[in-house]
């Protein structure tokens, strides 16, 4: 492989990094704009959150957030190190939130396919080959 395919292999792979990012990002909003707009539930729950607990859930969201911009900026190395790392947060973050009562079945929708996206994620950054040699 050239060195010019190889620049675009590698940019490629920043844009789709990136674009399933979004992907999880929309999917997290949804699930929650469900729980909040349909779920009688899940607004009796958001009443009772402690503010550390907001906190983490906003923390989750901007890494997701910030991983869009990551995912085309930073350097081979740096960047498939942190699709995995956030990926995995991720991962265990919405597949522990399946545990936390009984979710209801939007929710179980909408947690498959982001934890399938994260996983996709973390084996599509894991499988990365090193193009900055």
């Amino acid at each position: 492989m050239n060195s010019i395919q190889k620049i675009l292999e590698m940019k490629d792979r920043k844009v789709i990094l990136s674009t399933l990012w979004i992907f999880v990002m929309f999917n997290m909003i949804y699930a929650d704009m469900f729980g909040l707009f349909f779920n009688p539930t899940a607004q009796q729950e958001t009443m009772r959150m402690t503010e550390g607990l907001v906190l983490g859930f906003a923390v989750l969201m901007e890494t997701a957030i910030v991983m869009v911009l990551l995912s085309r900026v930073l350097k081979y190395r740096v960047n498939r190190w942190a699709n995995i790392i956030a990926g995995i947060i991720h991962t265990a973050a919405v597949f522990l939130t399946l545990f936390a009562g009984t979710p209801a079945l939007y929710y179980i929708f909408f947690a498959t396919i982001e934890i399938a996206c994260t996983l996709f994620i973390i084996c599509y950054a894991w499988k990365w080959p090193n193009e900055e040699m």
